[in-house]
């Protein structure tokens, strides 16, 4: 009897260990993350008057089937950020023509890339990413986390694993 409780001991201390380092391993979506996310949400409300933007152009996986982007500095508390503004689009009739004529029927999420200061994240330039339902909400993963700060950092996929990509960019993709 005493050896059965002893290993009840022993695994549910493994249990608790794992979880402990699974949290602690998350390189994303904490207290802090969550709150710089919401924080730069309403910071840059108003963000599709920006005179910097693009038009709206086809887009992929798994940001959406129609794309526009937009970039200005935003303040956050007091502190000025380079960002990176993604809308995301789609839905069954999603074209870059059914887009234009009616965004706000189509819009599915927004996602940013912010830059941060030096040392935020150094061996990925320093990005800090987030992406919001369009409602304003930040979007969550299967497991519940939500997607802000280095999502993804030493995952397979996700913000990190694609943007490194083009890496030689500084993790932006862009065409002449």
């Amino acid at each position: 009897m005493k050896s059965y409780f002893f290993i009840l001991i022993i695994a549910g201390g493994l249990i608790f260990s794992g979880i402990a380092l699974f949290s602690q391993a998350m390189p994303f979506g904490g207290e802090k993350d969550v709150t710089f996310a919401n924080q730069f949400w309403t910071a840059m409300k108003g963000y599709q008057e920006w005179p910097m933007k693009s038009e709206f152009y086809p887009g992929q996986s798994p940001h959406g089937k129609v794309l526009k982007l937009y970039y200005n500095l935003v303040n956050v508390d007091g502190e000025p950020y380079h960002v990176i503004v993604k809308d995301n689009f789609g839905g069954e009739n999603a074209t870059v023509e059914t887009v234009a004529k009616s965004p706000k029927d189509y819009l599915a999420a927004v996602t940013i890339m912010v830059q941060m200061d030096e040392g935020y994240d150094p061996d990925n330039n320093n990005w800090f990413y987030a992406k919001y339902l369009k409602d304003g909400s930040l979007d969550k993963n299967a497991q519940g986390t939500a997607l802000a700060g280095r999502v993804a950092k030493g995952m397979n996929a996700g913000c990190i694993a694609c943007h490194k990509k083009a890496g030689d960019n500084d993790y932006l993709f862009s065409n002449d």
